[in-house]
């Protein structure tokens, strides 16, 4: 009886090391284990910052290429603007140059008058 019982003592410690043993081995695979994840943690942290400058770059170059749209439209419609605002101008000086002639003919004055009523025709204009 006492041998059985020693050898269940010493089983009973052998299990009791083995135990140990792969506790330690646990506690080394979970140290493992939370290093690999620190590391994976980071790396998907550098991805998404990585992914944010490419974001961010990308929405500048964008709005960059929308901001060029944007003023050469502008300047289209401010050359358009200004070549109506020209027609109107040559419409309207068109109509005083007419205007000018007719008083002059209805008017038959010396060479004087003309310039006189030219010139005040050009100050008004």
């Amino acid at each position: 009886m006492l041998d059985e019982r020693q050898k269940e003592i010493a089983q009973g410690l052998r299990h009791t090391e083995d135990a140990a043993k792969e506790l330690a081995l646990a506690r080394a695979n979970c140290d493992q284990l939370i290093e690999q994840a620190k590391k994976d943690v980071n790396k998907m942290i550098e991805q998404g910052q990585k992914r944010r400058a490419q974001l961010i770059e990308e929405s500048v170059k964008e709005a960059e290429i929308e901001k060029a749209r944007v003023i050469a439209q502008g300047e289209l419609e401010i050359e358009s603007e200004r070549n109506r605002v020209r027609q109107e101008l040559k419409a309207e000086m068109s109509d005083l140059v007419i205007q000018s002639a007719q008083k002059l003919i209805n008017k038959n004055l010396d060479t004087d008058t003309n310039r006189q009523l030219i010139d005040q025709m050009i100050k008004d204009i």
